[in-house]
């Protein structure tokens, strides 16, 4: 083979990935981008044709070109272990679709203690009453999940790095502690991506993202989706079409944009947050707490140099998100007491009853 047949047939780098994914101008008259569908009723050339539904698409709720762009350039960007993926109206939307998908009356959860509030919420709230019981656990705990594990443990949800508080779950030793127990693996990847995290690589089943983040990346869309691999895909599909789920052709647009510059931005994000965190690192007003950011090595925060090794060893590289810790004052990166999660109070010297810095946070928060 010449090196021109070989650089050919090279695969494409993320980078590229992200520009050229979901595109086929041969399909559009040359036109680069896809067009936007508006589309509800599909026609059939005949009554035959419409009996035996021998059409590519069957109706705009599910799916149309435009949709099939999207998904298209996300699985690319997952990689070759994602059979499909779903697009939801918001990234909770993503997240309590997937976590439906997988579970059933009488199933126990296991989620993260650092989850974004709203996941904890809908488990609370929504999954109690449907009759799942929900057990949230340490962050860090690694494959000391198989403690947890019980019987009728169906699934595990982790988010790394998790919200507010930035702990980098070792997601590929919690994911073959859960399988080992006949559970599935849930990720909430919104803060890496999968350009910066591949989560099927890891052992994840199902990775989820808000969308509307670093996808879309102008304040302008409402998005989320659910990638899922071989042995999740046909139950997530037919909760998503069981459920009347689809997002609207301009949002679907949005979501396309946005992910041409994404890999520019968090390039950006990631060399700014790191340079930020270093400033703040060497300020005496948080040198004794420290600040979590897993990109930054030599962090004094309790949890964080725990978190680089892992980052360092399972992602490429991070985007903008930090924390600041500071014990004994009103600096905190959680905006009250309540949603700090338990996992990190703890680490934190924090005691229920007792005032300490969170509680003086929940006060500032207020005014």
């Amino acid at each position: 083979m010449s090196k021109k047949s070989e650089a050919t047939h090279r695969p494409l780098k993320p980078a590229t990935r992200l520009v050229v994914g979901g595109r086929d101008a041969s399909a559009h008259h040359g036109f680069v981008n896809p067009p936007v569908h508006h589309a509800s009723t599909v026609l059939y050339p005949s009554a035959e044709d419409f009996l035996a539904r021998r059409s590519r698409y069957l109706y705009g709720r599910r799916g149309t070109p435009t949709s099939e762009a999207l998904e298209n350039a996300l699985r690319e960007l997952e990689g070759p272990d994602c059979a499909g993926v779903a697009l939801l109206p918001s990234g909770l939307a993503a997240i309590s679709t997937a976590l439906f998908a997988v579970l059933d009356a009488g199933d126990h959860l296991l989620v993260t203690d650092s989850a974004y509030q709203p996941t904890r919420r809908f488990c609370d709230s929504v999954l109690r009453r449907k009759g799942v019981e929900t057990t949230y656990y340490d962050p860090l705990i690694g494959g000391g999940i198989a403690a947890l594990m019980k019987p009728n443990t169906r699934a595990v949800f982790v988010e790394a790095p998790g919200s507010l508080s930035f702990e980098v779950q070792d997601v590929p030793a919690i994911a073959a502690t859960a399988h080992a127990k006949g559970a599935v693996v849930l990720m909430d990847n919104t803060w890496a991506t999968p350009l910066y995290f591949h989560a099927f690589d890891k052992g994840v089943d199902l990775s989820i993202q808000a969308a509307t983040k670093y996808i879309g990346g102008h304040s302008d869309v409402m998005l989320g989706t659910v990638s899922a691999n071989q042995a999740t895909w046909e139950r997530l599909s037919e909760t998503v079409h069981a459920l009347g789920l689809c997002v609207g052709p301009d949002d679907i647009y949005l979501g396309l944009r946005g992910l041409r510059t994404m890999g520019v931005r968090l390039a950006h994000h990631h060399q700014a947050g790191l340079k930020v965190a270093r400033w703040l690192a060497a300020l005496p007003a948080t040198r004794s707490g420290g600040g979590i950011f897993p990109a930054r090595a030599g962090s004094s925060a309790s949890c964080s140099s725990r978190s680089h090794k892992v980052r360092s060893t399972h992602s490429s590289t991070s985007c903008g998100f930090s924390a600041l810790a500071r014990h004994g004052a009103a600096l905190r990166a959680w905006p009250f007491h309540s949603t700090a999660p338990a996992s990190a109070r703890r680490r934190n010297g924090c005691r229920a009853g007792r005032p300490c810095a969170c509680t003086s946070a929940s006060k500032t928060s207020k005014t």
